[in-house]
């Protein structure tokens, strides 16, 4: 299924998220428990700091040589065995994987959690080619079954609770009612056994890719990652060319920190290290491995002012504390990249005339950056982000006529004057608004302006 994008209907999704009890209390249950873990996790960890710096200093070594790394890893993974296609767009990558599949005759794919498969939209196209796709993730499982998009990058089905997930099995897969988190997981992986044991490929994401020995590296929590990169003779991978670092001996710092940031782990469940198809004694593997490596506008993004983004390794850390992902969701946003780090991305990948809305979505109150284990600078990024939207014409006329007027006011004393007591006048009004205007949890102005006491 393709979901599009509605980034464009950013207000109207969140003002009907907001109407939406049920979404609001999930939101707020996952992502302060995710906070609380993320604190919990890191409290052991000696030097945490210095431990962020190195990865900072990794992620920077990598964006300053990408093309050479990424050279370096089509050369190595060739030596180990894999296919390396490069995918200059989103059409390329699905066009790519699905003569992959189609001249194999591939007809059921079992898939694990991938953003990028889902920024191409590489299911619609599967499915529109003849092909059963069946995601194998449990939150992506639920959602596929719903017909939603993920709403987190990390935790696909983070807007559902217990019950409805209960209630959706209930009426798709003709089991019992049941709300008990680890019935429901007894249920899918019922379910999904025998898709795995009859699948023609796998297709996975990756969360790194190491230019020294050509290998994938996957951070998993349910051995669905396994399955789909074992069990059927040919494995996909998809991802994206910043996912390089330059070396397997890099990677200790981002097992210490990746995990932490994103579920509150010391570690998860798997770390899978993929170097080529299988080899001759090798008691799993897949018999054939294809790597797609997409741009989709990153060596742009890479020569531009928001380039920093491009370091970030996707834990989903600064959707859990910002006060605008945890109030909305992340449906609200239209688009595969939802929270901070995601906004900044739909706005590069998808144009300001698709997504200038989304740009507005975050107070600035810094807390992302605070929690990024990279220290992505995305404050920075937002706000060069929304200087561009106001050059390129896309900023609200409203607003620019408001600013437009304030701009004459505040350059008249006269004027300035005039307006505060308008404003005097007027608040008794905009009060009574009362709780659905934020004017009705704000404090009343002072009987005497500031300025009249100003030195």
């Amino acid at each position: 299924m393709s979901h599009g994008q509605t980034t464009l209907r950013f207000r109207e999704n969140s003002v009907r998220a907001m109407a939406d009890d049920a979404l609001r209390a999930a939101m707020k249950h996952a992502t302060g428990t995710f906070g609380t873990r993320r604190t919990d996790a890191f409290a052991p960890v000696p030097d945490v700091e210095a431990l962020r710096d190195r990865a900072f200093a990794i992620r920077e070594e990598v964006l300053k040589h990408l093309p050479e790394y990424v050279e370096r890893f089509i050369a190595s993974a060739t030596r180990a065995g894999a296919t390396v296609h490069r995918a200059k767009d989103a059409a390329a990558a699905r066009e790519i994987i699905a003569k992959i599949l189609s001249d194999r005759g591939a007809k059921r794919i079992v898939k694990g959690k991938s953003m990028v498969s889902e920024e191409v939209e590489l299911n619609a196209h599967l499915e529109a080619a003849g092909m059963e796709v069946v995601e194998t993730d449990l939150g992506e499982y639920i959602i596929q079954m719903e017909g939603e998009a993920p709403s987190h990058i990390i935790v696909p089905a983070i807007h559902k609770n217990r019950r409805q997930v209960g209630k959706l099995f209930a009426e798709r897969l003709g089991v019992p009612y049941s709300d008990d988190p680890q019935v429901l997981t007894k249920i899918a992986r019922a379910a999904l056994r025998e898709k795995f044991l009859s699948a023609d490929a796998g297709i996975s994401g990756a969360n790194f890719a190491a230019a020294d020995t050509g290998s994938l590296v996957l951070f998993t929590n349910e051995g669905n990652g396994r399955m789909v990169t074992t069990v059927p003779k040919l494995h996909v991978a998809i991802l994206s060319i910043e996912k390089m670092i330059p070396s397997l001996a890099d990677l200790p710092d981002f097992i210490r920190l990746l995990p932490r940031s994103a579920t509150g782990q010391p570690i998860t469940s798997y770390v899978s290290v993929i170097t080529g198809p299988r080899k001759a004694g090798d008691a799993t593997g897949a018999e054939e491995l294809h790597i797609v490596l997409l741009d989709n506008g990153r060596t742009e993004i890479l020569a531009g002012e928001s380039r920093d983004i491009l370091k970030c390794i996707r834990c989903g850390a600064c959707m859990n504390v910002c006060p605008v992902y945890r109030t909305v969701g992340g449906h609200s946003y239209g688009w595969t990249y939802p929270g901070p780090m995601g906004l900044i991305l739909t706005a590069l990948l998808t144009g300001m005339a698709n997504s200038h809305p989304v740009v507005d979505a975050s107070t600035l109150c810094g807390a992302c950056v605070e929690v990024c284990p990279v220290r992505v600078p995305l404050v920075d990024l937002i706000l060069r982000l929304r200087r561009r939207k106001v050059r390129e014409g896309f900023s609200d006329p409203r607003e620019r006529r408001g600013m437009a007027l304030f701009g004459k006011a505040a350059a008249s004393p006269g004027w300035f004057a005039l307006g505060q007591r308008a404003a005097g006048l007027l608040w008794p009004i905009v009060r009574s608004l009362g709780g659905r205007n934020v004017a009705g949890r704000m404090p009343d102005p002072a009987k005497v302006p500031f300025r009249r006491n100003a030195p």
